[in-house]
């Protein structure tokens, strides 16, 4: 067994600790992670193994802390997804170099994970790539169904600002994804804004 093997081992096992289930039984983290490898080994054919990896880290014990441990709004938001990069980052990089991993490449997972260096950073912005990709692809009926009161120009501001994080090769993904009719207008009406 390699130190990746190891590594994806450690990783998977923390995975399964996430008490939310998916319809199948499957602990819903674990099934997030699966989605996110897949996305990136799509995008870039040949991927690295720490790549593929940190791809299965961009929730690792996300469950540990939940929204509601920081304040309402968008400054609470941001202070929590910003310590949920941070922490994850650090989980993962323990869990690399516990299976064997290199510290060079558990350090290069770490910054991929923490979001640092996105736009400018390819693993960085893989990562980010694949996240989208599975909101879009999985996630964005029951985020809509979740935020109904939310008004139609907010859905599309906030397509609008996904939009943008994405890679030119991930932009042209999401346009083959097949959408729900109601969420693939929002989105066409975000890309003519």
């Amino acid at each position: 067994m390699t130190a990746h093997d190891r590594a994806r081992s450690l990783i998977d096992s923390a995975h399964v600790a996430d008490p939310a289930r998916t319809p199948d039984g499957r602990a819903a983290e674990l099934a997030y992670a699966d989605r996110v490898e897949a996305w990136v080994a799509k995008l870039i054919p040949g991927a690295s193994p720490i790549l593929l990896l940190a791809a299965r880290c961009q929730h690792l014990e996300r469950w540990l802390t939940p929204r509601s441990t920081f304040p309402e709004g968008k400054v609470g938001y941001l202070a929590w997804r910003r310590s949920l990069y941070i922490r994850q980052a650090d989980r993962a990089r323990d869990l690399l170099l516990a299976g064997g991993v290199p510290a060079m490449e558990a350090d290069e997972a770490r910054t991929w994970i923490s979001k640092n260096g996105l736009k400018t950073n390819p693993g960085t912005q893989a990562l980010e790539d694949a996240a989208v990709l599975v909101f879009l692809e999985n996630e964005i009926g029951a985020f809509a169904a979740q935020h109904a009161d939310y008004p139609r120009e907010k859905f599309v501001d906030i397509l609008q600002k996904t939009w943008r994080k994405l890679s030119p090769a991930a932009q042209q993904a999401a346009l083959g994804l097949e959408l729900p009719p109601a969420i693939a207008g929002l989105v066409r009406e975000a890309l003519a804004g």
